[in-house]
């Protein structure tokens, strides 16, 4: 097992694998930005230290700083966690030239499977269905956006090759809109990511988004599918609420489907947690990314099947065998994400919390980073809560999810908590007549 983990991010995700060492018996090195001093990650590990200034370029994502802070602690492993280096294969690539473990796929299958046109190449020698072009080429500036999208026809959706969480990614409906944002959405990717590489296809208006949890373990070439999400509650292609099982769905040739995603995780080599993204429209789904890394919304599924995945990610890349056939989930999970945003809108509401209570009882899990007093800063992303709910079945796991909401108190900053209530309250979320347009379409409803 390993010695020392390094953790190389921030909020609650470093919290959230901060707490699995502390389980295993491993020491943790958190590393901060200059305005992160007092981070709830910071203050629980065992070591810290600071890489750099705010802006992320200059701290979360300074590979030779985070270098030096790997050999000055000694650390033997670097969790990624998710959003920054995660999907970083240059940095999985020199981790593994120094002898550190790289808890995530090697970066030969990050850059097979974690850029988005060449993961549709895989996946359709693999037999999943496709959205996009299997020959699409990446996407470096504004005329070769506009060539696409004149081939592909409107609406289309642009995205940054690598990465995720609804970040350096747009929808287009026509020509003037690529013209005035494709700049600012490769700086916006590369700001998240350390990479401005784009990427087109298909936009799908009636589409629900649902994923598949993975894990692999090659050295034993196991690879098990866990659970089906649905994360089709969105808004500016961010998800904002996710559930499992996916209820409403029902996957024409789903056995076909899960065992071609086991063998391409297997024939590839791949190691450690992942998600497959698919959107499904007239009970066919399409595979559209792979994410190589443990993803946002892995509660929903943590709780479902009563598991950690993080500590499971660990053991698997410390070589230890694993074996999760047995897991059975008999009841339904929620998550809402709760962010730092106005309400009217959804602008970042960066701000110190004056006072926070948060909620708890039967069938209620918070992961959070936030503590009274605490500063949330404007130069990252906005989410400050997951908020999970647990019940035998979808309505209680609602019921359960309306009352948490009610019992947060966040005073200080703004809050999309009430959107949260609302969406659960709306008859169209309730019988699951719902895709990753409906939010959007009646956001004015709740305005």
């Amino acid at each position: 097992m390993f010695k020392k983990i390094l953790i190389a991010n921030r909020g609650e995700i470093a919290v959230r694998i901060i707490r699995a060492c502390k389980e295993l018996g491993i020491q943790s090195v958190a590393i901060h930005s200059d305005v992160d001093t007092d981070a709830m990650h910071v203050k629980l590990a065992d070591e810290s230290v600071c890489v750099g200034g705010a802006l992320p370029n200059l701290s979360y994502l300074n590979i030779p700083n985070i270098m030096s802070a790997i050999n000055i602690t000694g650390a033997d492993a670097v969790h990624p966690g998710y959003g920054f280096l995660s999907e970083n294969d240059k940095f999985a690539e020199i981790l593994g030239k120094h002898e550190v473990k790289f808890i995530g796929p090697s970066s030969k299958s990050i850059l097979a499977l974690g850029n988005k046109s060449n993961a549709l190449k895989i996946a359709d020698e693999y037999n999943l269905p496709i959205l996009g072009n299997k020959d699409a080429k990446n996407i470096n500036d504004t005329n070769e956006a506009l060539k696409i999208a004149n081939e592909i026809g409107m609406p289309i959706v642009i995205k940054a090759a690598y990465g995720g969480g609804g970040k350096g990614m747009r929808v287009f409906n026509k020509e003037s809109e690529i013209n005035q944002y494709f700049s600012q959405l490769k700086t916006e990717a590369k700001n998240y990511f350390g990479d401005d590489t784009m990427y087109a296809e298909k936009f799908l208006t009636n589409a629900k988004h649902i994923e598949f949890q993975v894990i692999s373990d090659p050295k034993n070439k196991y690879a098990k599918i866990i659970g089906q999400r649905d994360c089709s509650i969105q808004r500016k292609n961010q998800k904002i609420i996710e559930e499992l099982p996916s209820e409403f769905v029902k996957i024409k040739d789903l056995d076909k489907i899960e065992k071609n995603i086991e063998e391409l995780l297997i024939s590839n080599k791949y190691e450690g947690l992942g998600t497959l993204e698919f959107l499904y429209q007239d009970n066919q789904v399409y595979f559209i990314e792979m994410n190589t890394r443990l993803q946002v919304e892995h509660p929903v599924t943590e709780e479902a099947y009563d598991l950690d995945l993080v500590k499971n990610q660990i053991t698997v890349a410390a070589g230890y065998k694993t074996n999760l056939d047995k897991l059975v989930s008999n009841s339904h999970t929620i998550e809402c994400r709760i962010n730092a945003e106005n309400a009217k809108d959804f602008s970042p509401s960066p701000g110190t919390v004056k006072f926070i209570n948060l909620p708890g009882g039967r069938g209620v899990r918070v992961d959070t980073a936030l503590y009274s007093n605490y500063k949330v800063n404007p130069h990252y992303d906005s989410l400050i809560l997951k908020l999970i709910s647990k019940g035998k079945d979808r309505n209680e796991a609602i019921a359960i999810m309306e009352r948490a909401l009610n019992e947060i108190i966040i005073d200080g900053i703004n809050t999309n908590i009430e959107l949260h209530k609302w969406i659960l309250k709306q008859p169209a979320f309730v019988k699951g007549e719902y895709n990753t347009n409906w939010l959007e379409k009646n956001i004015s409803k709740f305005n």
